[in-house]
This record gives structure tokens, C-alpha cells and sequence, in this order.
């Protein structure tokens, strides 16, 4: 069976019988029909979210024959809730636009699944318009200011980087030019369009601890400069209040519910490559005010999402997570290892062998920040009792945890393995002994060479004249005390994407970096970042249709 038809199996429960599961009553939902709801801010915690155990769920370097992050996590909450434990899962939701071009959905799979999955996948409670409409009505407001005579700021509009978003892959809209057709029609300039998730609203509303939290975050969006080089910021052009209102119901987490009944929360969506990757700070804390285990994840590899989930989310929300699930799959190792895409199947114990230095890496980092790692094997039917045994073995020499997860055939049973492994170690730790890899008051060059050297395994790190003019600007802005959000490619360690497993001994090389101000952070890009996808040849949504009854096919 496919994963659509899985889910369409499943006789979903009323969205009030999920709350309660959870100690909610109903009458604090902000309903979205039957099967989904919003959380009030107010059922948030902070004593009771500091009793709940934080579990992170990261993986290896992605590979084309994906890992499973997701399904991972949602396996491992219902095999949580299988063995009696009170726990929920917090997720991102999805992004529309890859939807409908080369990835499908993101609730999962198999039956490790979050429901309703059509809803979640396409316009949800609609939170990404919210925030494409937001970060649209700065873009307004600024080509407003330049164009007015009376209202005008002096902007110098060559200075401005706030392009426009659209959660759509169109690769037409990357660049274009705006202001066209006269005098009255607005001052020409070069912009372009991102694709929402790629907002830094996305990373603020992902950050924020409260609704003055985001109003004060969106004041704080660098604009630009004026023609006599004073800076500009949001606040400046009056814009965080109608900012923040169009943005009141998208700060609230979304609740729905797993394939076996169990509470699910999925809030916000920012990419790992090019933001923080995570749920919202308002998500993960939901989760700990209402469970006594929370499993999150964090998007791409481990020196991406993971690191960025440490060093950013957990120092600005002092959060302390106590065990890391690194997922792996023997096919994605064998693909490190040198195998071909259409060899990932067929057995190969030398190629899972020399992949095995990509995991071997991923570990040490997660080691780094003091927490303990578990493997979790996110079994495929092609895996043979040899391979899983490399592993295996792999695992106790180095005296980690290693167990495997069958998550998609058979969800919370296959994960009895992986949510025991858990709990023991949880119950053999007495208090997390996190601790970051840098303090953001170290110098911004110490900060990029302590990731690039520690986390990717790099040499060194080379900056272009364009960076190293941005490293003059970012300390003439007193900016210089926000943490590191690396833009670099997920599928290597270094930034040449083409670098499989375990590369050593490169030059990271960084040609700009950015300022995101009000997501609260610094990002060094490295590499070509893509931040308005294209559509493939032949796109998903060629796949994707609708019946008279409303039923929706090819989603997967």
C-alpha cells in the first residue's frame, strides 16, 4: 500500500479526543474543523516543560535515497506511547512548493504517519500565507518609502536585500526587476522572490517566546542603508505592528494527530541549508508543558539541523535536550560508501563499510555537545541480516547504542526497540550535561572556524572580499554577538555537495554573509544556495488530482 492509502485506512478521532489525551480541554482549542486546532499560547509552561525530557532526533548526510527523519520521529513517539510513557511529537510543517515539485508530502510514512496528511501537506491552518503575506507587506512598505516624496527615508534602494516570497517553485521569479512603468508606478531596482520558508519571518516566528517577542524581532529586520549609510530597520519604517497582527494566529502551534492516535504538534518550517531548520521555540515548549517526553527533530544532517538546533534554538530558549537519535539507513551509508543510486539495493557490505566514516562523524559531533547519541536503523526491506550487523558491531565499538527502527511497516511496534534504548539511557541520566559548541560573544571569525573545523572537519576557512567587507559592516552594526547560521550545502560535510562520506582536510569557502537581525543570527553562505526552487521536467503536481467526492490522489 501506498503511504495515501495507509492513511486513508485510518479513522481519524476527533481533534477534542487528541486534547485530552494530553490534559487539554477542548474549550481551549481554536478549532479548524474536526481534525486539527490551534494551541493558545497560555497552556505553555515553563515548570512543567522543564520536567519533560527532550529527545532530538537528526540523521547523516542526506542522500537521494533519503533517511527518514520524520517517520523516525513519529515512530519513535508512538512506540513512546506504546511502552505507557506520556510523550508527543513536535514536527515543522511542510513546505507547499516542494509539494507539487520533486518531494511530495513530508507527514511521514508508512504507517508512521501524522494526520490528516492532505491538509498538513497543502494549506494547513495557514500559516505559511500568513507569514508570505507579512514578509510581502514589508516588501510594500519599502518600495512605498523610496517612491513617496513626503514619507520618504532617504533609502538607498541599491543597499536593500528584502526581496519578496511566494511559497511556490518557480524558477522565473528568482530575479526580476519591480517599479516599472513611470513616475507614479514606483523607483525601477533589481529584486527577486524567495520561497517562503526561506523568510527570515520564518526563522523569527521560529525563534520568538511570545507575541511582543515577535513584534520586537520584526522591528529589528535590517532593511538597508540610507544614501549617508545610517542604517535602516523595520521599526524605522513603522511596519512590526501590521507585521505582527497579520502574523497573531500563525504564532500559535497546531495540533493533529499520529496514525495511531497519539498528539502531534507541527509548527513552522524554516529549511536547514539556509536557516535554523527547526520547529518553533512555542512548539518544542508546547510539547514540554504537556508530555513527559517531547521527540523533535531538526532538518538535514546533524551538521546542519542538529548544530544549528544546539547552538541556536537551545541558547536562545535555554532548552537541554538529554539524548540525540541520529537516523541511518544502510542504503544512504552504502551511497557514502561509493555505490551508485540504482546499486542501493542489491548487497554491498564493502560500500556500507566505507560509508560508515559519514556516521562515524555525525556521532563525534553529537558527542561534542555532551549529549549521548543513538543509533536508530531505519530498516528498509532490501536490508540484510549482514549489513544490519556491520552496523551493529560498528556501534558497540564505539560503545554507542544501535537499534532498529521498522517504523514504516509496522510504526509504534517497530519502534519498541529504539523507545526502549531511549528510556534507558534518559532514566541513566540524571540532568543534561548540554553544552554549546561556542558562547555567541566569541568573535564572528572564531565562531565560523569553530563549526567549520569541529562540526564539518574542515582545515580552515577562506573568506571572499565580498565576506570579509560584510565582517566590517556586521561589527560597525554592533551585530557581531549573534550566533553562526551556516548557508552550506546538506549533502556533504563540506561545501562541495559532490563530496560523499567523510571528506577532511578542505577549505570552507565563505563568499558572503548575511545579516537576519531579527531572526537573531549571522549567515556565512557558502556554495550556490538555492532559495527559490525550480520545477523538474515532470513535476509532482502532474501526479497530483482530485475527485468529485474531494478525494485526492498522487499527494506521494
Amino acid at each position: 500500500m501506498t503511504d495515501i492509502e495507509i492513511a486513508k485506512a485510518v479513522e481519524l478521532k476527533h481533534i477534542n479526543t487528541i486534547a485530552e489525551k494530553i490534559g487539554i480541554n477542548p474549550d481551549q482549542l481554536e478549532h479548524y474543523g474536526k481534525f486539527k486546532a490551534k494551541l493558545p499560547l497560555d497552556l505553555i509552561n515553563e515548570t512543567k516543560a522543564s520536567k519533560s525530557k527532550l529527545i532530538l532526533v537528526s540523521a547523516i548526510s542526506p542522500t537521494p535515497a533519503g533517511e527518514g527523519k520524520t517517520t523516525i520521529s513519529i515512530g519513535l513517539n508512538e512506540g513512546l506511547n506504546k511502552l505507557g510513557k506520556s510523550s508527543v511529537v513536535v514536527l515543522r510543517e511542510p513546505s507547499l512548493g516542494p509539494v507539487f515539485g520533486i518531494k511530495g508530502g513530508a507527514t511521514g510514512g508508512g504507517k508512521s504517519q501524522v494526520l490528516p496528511m492532505e491538509d498538513i501537506n497543502l494549506h494547513f491552518t495557514g500559516d505559511f500565507s500568513a507569514i508570505e503575506k507579512a514578509h510581502n507587506l514589508l516588501a510594500a512598505i519599502i518600495d512605498n518609502n523610496i517612491q513617496s516624496k513626503t514619507n520618504n527615508l532617504n533609502i538607498d534602494a541599491r543597499t536593500v536585500k528584502w526581496k519578496r516570497v511566494l511559497d511556490v517553485n518557480d524558477r522565473a521569479l528568482r530575479q526580476v526587476i519591480v517599479g516599472l512603468g513611470g513616475t507614479t508606478m514606483g523607483v525601477p531596482r533589481e529584486t527577486g522572490f524567495d520561497i517562503t520558508a526561506a523568510s527570515e519571518l520564518m526563522a523569527i516566528l521560529c525563534l520568538c517566546n511570545n507575541l511582543s517577542d515577535l513584534k520586537d524581532r520584526l522591528g529589528k529586520i535590517f532593511i538597508g542603508f540610507t544614501y549617508d549609510k545610517t542604517p535602516i530597520y523595520a521599526k524605522d519604517l513603522k511596519a512590526q505592528g501590521a507585521m505582527a497582527t497579520l502574523l497573531k494566529d500563525a504564532i500559535k502551534p497546531n495540533l493533529v494527530q499520529s496514525i495511531e492516535g497519539n498528539p502531534a504538534i507541527i509548527h513552522g518550517g524554516p529549511f536547514a541549508n539556509i536557516a535554523q531548520g527547526t520547529n518553533t521555540v512555542l512548539a518544542t515548549k508546547m510539547g514540554m508543558s504537556l508530555a513527559d517526553y517531547t521527540v523533535t527533530e531538526a532538518g538535514f544532517g546533524f551538521d546542519l539541523g542538529g548544530e544549528k538546533f544546539l547552538d541556536i534554538k537551545c541558547q536562545s530558549a535555554n532548552l537541554k535536550p538529554e539524548v540525540i537519535v541520529l537516523t541511518a539507513t544502510i542504503r544512504a551509508l552504502k551511497y557514502h560508501g561509493g555505490a551508485a543510486l540504482n546499486e542501493l539495493e542489491t548487497p554491498s557490505p564493502k560500500a556500507l563499510k566505507k560509508g560508515l566514516p559519514n556516521l562515524e562523524k555525525h556521532l563525534e559531533n553529537a558527542l561534542k555537545f555532551n549529549i549521548t547519541p543513538i543509533i536508530a536503523i531505519n530498516q528498509f526491506t532490501s536490508d540484510t541480516a549482514e549489513e544490519i550487523e556491520i552496523i551493529q558491531e560498528f556501534a558497540k565499538a564505539k560503545g554507542i547504542k544501535a537499534a532498529i527502527a521498522n517504523v514504516w511497516a509496522d510504526g509504534g511496534n517497530g519502534a519498541i526497540e529504539l523507545a526502549t534504548e531511549v528510556i534507558k539511557t534518559l532514566e541513566n541520566t540524571s540532568s543534561s550535561d548540554f553544552k554549546a559548541l561556542y558562547n555567541w560573544d566569541q568573535p564572528v571569525l572564531d565562531k565560523v572556524e569553530v563549526i567549520a573545523k569541529s562540526i564539518y572537519g574542515g582545515s580552515s576557512v577562506d573568506y571572499s572580499a565580498k565576506a570579509k567587507a560584510d565582517l566590517k559592516r556586521i561589527e560597525n552594526l554592533g551585530l557581531s554577538h549573534l550566533p553562526i547560521c551556516m548557508a552550506k550545502t546538506q549533502k556533504s560535510l563540506s561545501d562541495d555537495e559532490s563530496r560523499r562520506g567523510r571528506p577532511d582536510n578542505f577549505i570552507l569557502n565563505v563568499r558572503e554573509i548575511e545579516i537576519a537581525a531579527g531572526a537573531g543570527f549571522l549567515i556565512p553562505i557558502t556554495g550556490k544556495m538555492m532559495r527559490m526552487p525550480g520545477l523538474p521536467a515532470h513535476p509532482a503536481s502532474e501526479n497530483i488530482d482530485i475527485d468529485d467526492q474531494g478525494n485526492i490522489s498522487g499527494l506521494f
